[in-house]
């Protein structure tokens, strides 16, 4: 998401709320304690629905927050020095200015009016009431939390959550009456969706009273008891529940207290359970944010869990509503809610596994980045960044894991730094960075490891832009790679050193760094390693003026990229091509190239490397006179700038065509209609910056006389030439000649005029230039 969100966006509130039953009032009050408090708590035991009705009011406010409703899941949160961290991530903040995540987040909404929902805060009260003191400064801002337990901040409203609405038991009622209750309704929705056609009749509506009732109308107790629907009958169903609780009340008639009744529920609905689906609940709630059927096998399986009966024991949990299926594109995961993730964990606890199931966690962990980090570099890297992004969580726990048991840090430090890029691609340098120095200081004995560790530590302190605390490290690293005589870190070493001469504008010093790492890692024959430090030192031969060996470093860095069809370094390795055709006045060339760049960039969500390439496609376009688009992106950078915490201070190279750039677009605009454009162009979403930036989906202009619906479309001057030339039925090679421009280049215009028409082939460019000049369609 954007750092901007348009009044309909919505980030990580669920589309569809379809399921949610009543809560009118409820909603009515959340929205009235909004209007007159900037933080409104949600309290309540666990199952009773806290989760659902936030976002249900946060999909209902959205048009007063012109910036945008953003939610923190923080359930699946261990770490509470993480908590700035994750909210920074759901503001959609990819810091690398090297601040501290808590005032990238107090900077990012100081001037802006949004809601931030906070959910399930009550294993990090004190850290959340902390952030929040902290926040109360943005006036704009405001807070809707979750929680078991209110946060006891200054000016905190609490909203108790109740259950839902029960028909009494004493007297038959009518089922028009008892239709009116929510819990009811809830279980009629329930239950229809395990048993196609069930309703709610005359015949079973008493049942169905008596049973929510029993209940105390928890939602999360209603939902788990109707999946049971499968097997039993709503008979069946209510007497058992019955049983149960009569045998707790010694024949009380009183209620149970509600904590109680969904204890007893959990308890009722794990002894239905077949034993090895008991397992699986119980070591399935070591995983953190969801897991896949792959993951449960592995981590589950063991001792009376074979790993191919895993599949169908999921099928059953699933059907059962213990675990929830989610759908994330093509990966299916599965998620136990958290009331019933830490029912598990309590039994996992009381059979002694607990400590086995989180090392069996971990080290699943470990072989998952162990093999995403050895095919990085090759076909299945953007399937593997997204396996492991949604993982993100999990690797979190084997982290925590490894610094809460003893003798586990150096374990901590293997999965810390692989694959080697991780935490930029996921755009959490902060992240890795606290990971790693918590890592470090637990361990300081040198190894092979330790070294990998502080390399990395290093490496992502350069790019934090934190460089005088990355040098001292650097050193200490560089020295112990000596000591080990460890090849690979030797090399690595090179590329730190050649990367902060670069940041410190040591340019001649850095281009020689690089070479040398060059050199290390092909003799070791790590091509990826080769490639990326070879479009680093084309930057910096660009900036020495060798804009020819730059190019033929690119060129050959793409070929070993293309090779091993990898994504991440090609992607970098065509903006440096397009920054060098800029520099060499091939503005088209740069134009084409960098949204080649940003079409590869996309699948990582890499907002540092998309800005780099807006920019080449702001310059390109104030220089072929497009000055209206050129303020778009402008716009759309300032935003995305600002969602990175900083401004090209990142790549000081770029500053100066920056501030051309916008001089001349303003003065071609005027002050009014620039500002105009700008703002126009930085209250896109994300997506919607994509496409502007990609020009997908954009409508032609109005055509002027209607002849066809591309003719409103604006061709640059040389576009319009070289679309007149390919109507002439020239090829690229003539009319590179023709104009007196390389073969590329020619090629890049045809391309781009086929993306501007949104044509498919040269034949449809010869019908538009014709049918444009009033002539007819060319013979054929």
């Amino acid at each position: 998401m954007g750092a901007r969100a348009s009044a309909s966006k919505v980030n990580g509130i669920p589309a569809d709320l379809t399921g949610f039953v009543g809560r009118r009032d409820e909603v009515a009050e959340i929205r009235r304690l909004l209007s007159v408090s900037r933080l409104v708590t949600l309290t309540g035991i666990g199952g009773v629905g806290k989760t659902r009705l936030a976002m249900c009011v946060a999909s209902k406010v959205v048009r007063a927050f012109p910036d945008g409703v953003w939610v923190a899941e923080l359930a699946s949160l261990q770490d509470p020095g993480l908590l700035a961290q994750s909210v920074a991530d759901a503001l959609g903040l990819h810091d690398q200015s090297g601040r501290d995540p808590i005032e990238a987040v107090i900077d990012h909404v100081q001037h802006r009016c949004l809601l931030l929902v906070l959910d399930n805060c009550e294993h990090l009260v004190d850290a959340c009431a902390q952030m929040v003191d902290v926040l109360r400064a943005a006036p704009d801002f405001q807070i809707l939390a979750t929680s078991r337990h209110v946060l006891g901040v200054l000016g905190e409203h609490v909203f108790v959550v109740p259950p839902l609405e029960v028909p009494p038991t004493d007297r038959p009622l009518p089922l028009r009456e008892l239709l009116q209750y929510q819990a009811v309704v809830l279980f009629e929705q329930r239950a229809a969706a395990v048993l196609p056609g069930f309703t709610v009749t005359e015949d079973n509506a008493q049942t169905v009273g008596r049973l929510v009732h029993r209940l105390d109308g928890l939602p999360l107790g209603v939902e788990l008891t109707a999946a049971w629907l499968r097997t039993l009958t709503l008979s069946q169903i209510l007497n058992r529940l019955e049983d149960r609780f009569a045998l707790l009340t010694a024949g009380n008639s009183a209620a149970l207290p509600r904590q109680q009744t969904l204890q007893t529920l959990m308890d009722w609905s794990y002894g239905l359970c077949s034993e090895q689906e008991r397992t699986l609940w119980a070591r399935g709630s070591v995983f953190w944010g969801g897991f896949d059927l792959q993951a449960a096998e592995a981590v589950c399986s063991g001792a009376s869990l074979p790993e191919q009966a895993v599949v169908n024991l999921v099928h059953g949990l699933v059907e059962k509503s213990i675990l929830i299926r989610q759908q994330h594109g093509d990966h299916v995961r599965y998620q136990l809610l958290e009331t019933v993730r830490e029912y598990g964990q309590n039994r996992l606890v009381e059979s002694g596994e607990l400590l086995t199931m989180r090392r069996r966690h971990r080290d699943y962990y470990l072989d998952l980045t162990a093999r995403a980090q050895a095919q990085w570099f090759g076909p299945e890297q953007v399937e593997w960044f997204i396996r492991l992004h949604l993982d993100h969580m999990n690797l979190r726990a084997g982290l925590d894991f490894c610094l809460t048991e003893l003798g586990e840090v150096k374990a901590g430090m293997t999965l810390a730094v692989r694959p080697r890029d991780y935490w930029i691609t996921v755009g959490s340098l902060s992240e890795g960075r606290h990971w790693l120095a918590r890592l470090l200081a637990a361990d300081s004995e040198e190894s092979t490891v330790r070294t990998g560790a502080l390399g990395t530590y290093a490496f992502l302190g350069i790019m934090h832009g934190a460089l005088e605390e990355a040098l001292p490290v650097l050193a200490e690293y560089h020295d112990a790679a000596q000591r080990l005589h460890d090849a690979p870190a030797l090399a690595w070493a090179e590329h730190h050193l050649a990367l902060a001469a670069l940041f410190q504008g040591e340019l001649p010093r850095a281009a020689a760094l690089f070479e040398e790492a060059v050199v290390l890692h092909r003799d070791l024959g790590d091509q990826g390693a080769v490639a990326e430090c070879m479009y680093k030192l084309a930057v910096v031969v660009c900036l020495l003026g060798d804009l020819d060996r730059a190019l033929a470093l690119c060129q050959e860095c793409e070929a070993i990229s293309a090779v091993h069809e990898e994504s991440w370094v090609r992607s970098d390795t065509l903006f440096v091509e397009g920054f060098v055709r800029w520099q060499g006045g091939d503005r088209f060339a740069a134009d084409a190239l960098a949204r080649q760049a940003i079409r590869l960039m996309r699948p990582f969500n890499d907002r540092w490397g998309i800005a780099m390439c807006v920019e080449l496609a702001a310059w390109s376009a104030a220089a072929d006179g497009e000055t209206r688009r050129a303020a778009h992106l402008l716009g759309i950078l300032r935003s995305l700038w600002e969602t990175i915490g900083g401004a090209l201070s990142v790549a000081p190279f770029m500053l100066e065509p920056h501030r051309r750039c916008e001089e001349e677009v303003r003065a071609a605009l005027g002050t009014k209609a620039f500002d105009q454009a700008i703002r126009r162009g930085a209250k896109l979403t994300f997506d919607e910056a994509l496409a502007c930036v990609l020009e997908e989906g954009q409508p032609p202009a109005e055509p002027s006389t209607g002849i066809d619906e591309h003719q409103g479309i604006s061709l640059t001057r040389r576009e319009r030439e070289v679309a007149d030339l390919v109507a002439a039925g020239m090829s690229n090679k003539k009319i590179a000649a023709t104009l007196v421009i390389a073969q590329r280049t020619a090629e890049n215009h045809v391309e781009h005029v086929l993306a501007k028409l949104g044509f498919t082939s040269r034949a449809q460019i010869a019908v538009w230039v014709s049918r444009a000049q009033g002539a007819g369609p060319p013979p054929p």
